[in-house]
């Protein structure tokens, strides 16, 4: 059974920086095209960045050039370093495969940006 689990939010002011890891258990992880998904109040779960096994990278517009998307594959582990954050990035951040679901969404991690 794959177990996702992320780490690694917080509250943060404007301008902040925080990075969120998720380890993944139960699958064959180097496979796979990871990704990272966003669902802030009322709205739709997104995918923000997603990054193939042999490390080529993808982003939603919202936050190209802000936010980058890493992966050690013998650590089972995915990262997402969030740079300049924005009020808007508040949202629950969750991983799982980017192209298809490797597993059931675990409890995500909690980013807040607020002054």
């Amino acid at each position: 059974q794959v177990q996702l689990v992320e780490s690694g939010g917080g509250l943060m002011q404007p301008g902040g920086s925080l990075r969120l890891s998720c380890v993944v258990s139960g699958s064959i992880f180097s496979n796979n095209i990871m990704g990272w998904y966003r669902q802030a109040p009322g709205k739709q779960r997104e995918l923000v960045a997603a990054i193939s096994s042999g490390g080529s990278t993808n982003y939603a517009d919202s936050v190209k050039g802000r936010f980058t998307i890493s992966r050690d594959n013998a650590k089972n582990t995915v990262y997402l370093q969030m740079n300049s954050l924005k009020p808007e990035d508040t949202a629950v951040y969750y991983c799982n495969g980017a192209s298809s679901r490797i597993g059931s969404w675990g409890q995500g991690t909690q980013v807040t940006v607020s002054s």
